[in-house]
């Protein structure tokens, strides 16, 4: 499997407003609103301004909450890139 990067949507594209257990993104340019539930807010923000790939982006999750980044974490975080690419939040960099 290659491991792609992503860049996330600017920050001022989005407006993400936590519902509960819920989050809601409002993607400005497509004037659509995505519902959506952890971890897809913690990976946009562990993102930030910065092209990543699934490596990447297990070592900021794992330094923002204190965890340990393992191999076993790539795989599912290059499916949730992958998902967030469909929903045209992130971008291939």
């Amino acid at each position: 499997m290659v491991d792609r990067a992503y860049r996330a949507a600017p920050t001022d594209a989005l407006r993400i407003e936590p519902l509960g257990e819920l989050t809601a993104i409002f993607d400005r340019r497509s004037m659509q609103t995505h519902l959506v539930v952890s971890p897809m807010p913690e990976i946009l923000n562990a993102m930030g301004t910065d092209s990543c790939n699934a490596a990447e982006l297990a070592g900021r999750l794992a330094a923002a909450f204190d965890l340990d980044a393992t191999e076993d974490a790539r795989p599912i975080l290059a499916e949730r890139l992958a998902e967030l690419a469909a929903m045209g939040l992130v971008a291939r960099a």
